[in-house]
This record gives structure tokens, sequence and C-alpha cells, in this order.
């Protein structure tokens, strides 16, 4: 054999020998590109979706969300009828009927009630809630109140331990009397409720709510106030909570 035969040999492989370490990484190396050119999205094409994005879980959460929003903004428009209904609350022009009750829950209602008594706006005064600790004689030195007046014409109950029970109690004593009207005296804020509560009992009698304003409450901007719009809440909930249960009477 020529030495030019030996070096073709040389240069050009002979068919099935095994190609070097250079020539196999570039095949490869091809092969990978052309992979990635096939998983590319062409011009126009709409991108793949995010795993989870639309997933049932956060689905449920934004459902949710919705609801709670819903209930909130009914709960506010609600509550801001219901605050503008006691800031609107006025003293009857002549307040008279059979019998007063007052619902204990300050010195200056029972001041009052005491005092329509003594103007002769009605014939007897119940004192609704009285501790069973408070005397007879504490009540008149708290009040300024009359003592013969007191004897004669104010009676106590000390049984009501909230509003639930107050209805229950005027009730009894009302029919006890057979009184058609009664005089109501109470906060303003919690004459809603306590009204509510005395329907439900009293639906032939006639009320005549007589509220009495606290100094120490702005009831008329009651949106200026911390103090005054976290108590206007608490008794809204408490009046919600009510008219459901009386509502509800009929079911159960």
């Amino acid at each position: 054999m020529t030495s030019h035969s030996r070096s073709a040999a040389t240069d050009d492989q002979p068919a099935g020998q095994s190609a070097g370490p250079e020539a196999v990484a570039s095949v490869k190396e091809g092969a990978s590109s052309e992979q990635d050119k096939a998983g590319e999205p062409g011009p126009g094409a709409t991108p793949p979706a995010r795993p989870g994005f639309w997933s049932p879980r956060r689905g449920r959460r934004r459902a949710a969300l919705a609801v709670g929003l819903v209930f909130l903004s009914i709960f506010a428009v609600h509550f801001g009828l219901f605050a503008h209904q006691i800031a609107a609350i006025s003293m009857p022009a002549d307040a008279r009927a059979d019998g007063i009750v007052v619902l204990t829950g300050g010195t200056d209602r029972v001041e009052r009630a005491i005092a329509l008594l003594a103007e002769g706006r009605a014939q007897r005064l119940l004192i609704s809630g009285v501790h069973p600790g408070t005397t007879r004689k504490q009540i008149i030195s708290l009040t300024s109140a009359d003592k013969k007046l007191f004897e004669c014409c104010v009676d106590l109950d000390r049984l009501a331990l909230n509003t639930v029970g107050n209805a229950v109690e005027t009730a009894q004593w009302v029919r006890d009397h057979g009184y058609r009207s009664l005089l109501v005296v109470t906060s303003a804020y919690h004459m809603p409720r306590a009204e509510l509560e005395l329907r439900e009992m009293l639906p032939q009698v006639e009320l005549v709510p007589y509220p009495v304003f606290s100094q120490e409450l702005h009831l008329r901007k009651w949106y200026m106030q911390l103090r005054t719009i976290k108590l206007l809440m608490r008794e809204y909930v408490k009046y919600t909570v009510a008219r459901i249960r009386i509502s509800l009477k009929p079911v159960l």
C-alpha cells in the first residue's frame, strides 16, 4: 500500500466506526436545540395558564369575600337607618297615660319618671329592674322624690334582669291595674328595643314613648363620637336579635 493510500485511510474513517467525543456532543446539542424550538409558542399563541390561578380554593375565597362585602354593606345601611331613627326621636307634646313604666339603667331615667308622676301625667309608676339590695328609702334619697307620693303611687319590680324581663313584669303590672295606655320612660337609644319588647307583650295597650337624653351622648351627631357609635352598634345588634327572636316565635 502506498503512503498516499495510508493517509486517506487515516483521514477518512471507514463506515461503522464510532465517532469521536466532539461529534457526539455536537449531535446532542443540536437535538436539544430542536426540542426547545418545538416547545416555544409561536407568534400570537396563547401562553399557558399558570398552575393554580383559577383553583377551586381561590374561587371559594373570592366567593366568601364577595358574600362578606354584601353582608357588611347591608349591615352598614340598616345601622345608619337605625341610628338616624334614634337621633330623630323627640319628646311627646303632651305625655299622658294611665300608667308609667321606667326601665332602670340610670338615675336620670327614674328622676324623669317620678317628675312625670308628680305632674299628674299618670296614676301610678312602675320602676322595673330594681336591684334586690336597693331600698325604697335609697331611691327616694337618690331622686329627691316626695316621700308621700313615692309611698302611695310607686311600685318596684325587682325580678326583671333585662329588657325582656322588663316587658314581662310590666305587662303583668298593666294587666293587674287594667291600664290601656302606658308612658314608657327609658334612654333614647334604648327606646326602639324597649317598645319592641313591650308591644310583643302588650299588643292592645297604647304605648307613649318618653325618651331620656343623656348629656354625655351626642345622638344628633352620633357619627362624630366613637363612644356613641360603639354604643349604637351594640344596641342595634341587640335590637336585631330581638326582632329575629320575636319573628320566629310563631314558627317555633
